[in-house]
């Protein structure tokens, strides 16, 4: 398991990811994951929470498992939503609402 002593997680330095979204969109429950990487599910969702900061060896695992960079995983700041990311518009009504 590669949980430890993870004082900056409890510090106030955030470390933001987007594991759970890659996750839903391949399908993979944490248990899943937490298999292919060869850690305890609950270290998954820890790293979710932002409760704790994987490892740097960790890290490069998550994203080399999910074939993209690791600024695309995890950030220092709060990602910006893909909907604004992709449409520019975070006041865009949902699709389909015809108000």
């Amino acid at each position: 398991m590669e949980l430890g002593s993870n004082s900056d997680a409890r510090s106030g330095q955030a470390l933001y990811n987007r594991i759970a979204v890659l996750r839903a969109e391949r399908g993979l429950s944490r248990s899943a994951l937490a298999n292919a990487l060869q850690v305890n599910y609950q270290t998954i969702g820890y790293i979710e929470r932002g409760d704790f900061k994987p490892s740097l060896e960790l890290a490069f695992r998550i994203s080399e498992y999910f074939g993209l960079p690791i600024e695309a995983i995890f950030s220092r700041k709060p990602f910006q939503p893909l909907s604004e990311q992709i449409y520019g518009n975070s006041n865009s009504p949902p699709v389909g609402d015809s108000k």
